[in-house]
């Protein structure tokens, strides 16, 4: 298959899942989205040449595990079109508009950041909010298969109330505006090869790690 090498297919794939994205309030508002990429470009993903790196779960934390996360920085998406195409499409004014539109969220300002995670057998998170600096947070499976299906994140009315697993299909995703109600987690659970995915967020001109950043030099707007 050919590599991906436009953004323009990928930003309209993208609004298209936005206009028709499901919303939840259960246990507190999201968006589900289905189809958020293109076919070719969801499967490009998955199998990205990304090294998964050695990782410690000890803490039920990413940042853990800072110095061997991956991310969709300019050197990534100078090697990998697929990369390139997906950071520019959400770059794009228009693709804000219309995640400014549905989530009633102003990202002015903000910053792209893109993760390819990569979690292996030991994984776990803790319940956490991401409030403070996170303007946006968009959550997308990229593992396809039937072992996957149990690998979804976890959502909480609180930090220490039941969880509730949310799905995990390749090629949706959800999404939430972070606030003091939005707990959520990765409760350990077998996980039989890697299960791949991307942690997409906006964020505030504060975020200390500007190498995480799709477009340092660039922010929203």
């Amino acid at each position: 298959m050919p590599p991906v090498t436009a953004s323009d297919p990928v930003r309209e794939t993208f609004r298209s899942a936005l206009a028709r994205a499901d919303r939840r309030t259960d246990p507190f508002g999201h968006w589900l989205l289905d189809r958020p990429w293109p076919d070719a470009v969801a499967q490009q993903m998955e199998a990205l040449p990304i090294a998964v790196s050695d990782m410690t779960y000890r803490l039920g934390r990413r940042e853990e595990n800072n110095a061997a996360r991956a991310y969709f920085d300019p050197a990534q998406q100078a090697r990998l079109p697929a990369c390139r195409a997906v950071a520019e499409a959400l770059q794009d004014p228009r693709t804000i508009a219309a995640i400014e539109a549905l989530c009633d969220v102003d990202l002015t300002g903000s910053y792209l950041r893109i993760e390819y995670a990569q979690d292996t057998e030991g994984f776990w998170l803790e319940p956490h909010t991401d409030i403070g600096v996170k303007r946006f947070t968009l959550l997308a499976p990229l593992t396809s298969g039937p072992e996957a299906a149990d690998w979804g994140t976890d959502f909480y009315a609180g930090p220490d109330q039941p969880a509730q697993r949310q799905p995990f299909r390749a090629n949706t995703a959800l999404i939430f505006v972070p606030s003091e109600s939005t707990w959520h987690g990765f409760e350990a659970r077998p996980i039989t090869g890697v299960r791949r995915s991307l942690i997409i967020n906006y964020v505030g001109p504060e975020w200390r790690a500007r190498h995480e950043l799709c477009f340092p030099d660039q922010p929203i707007g």
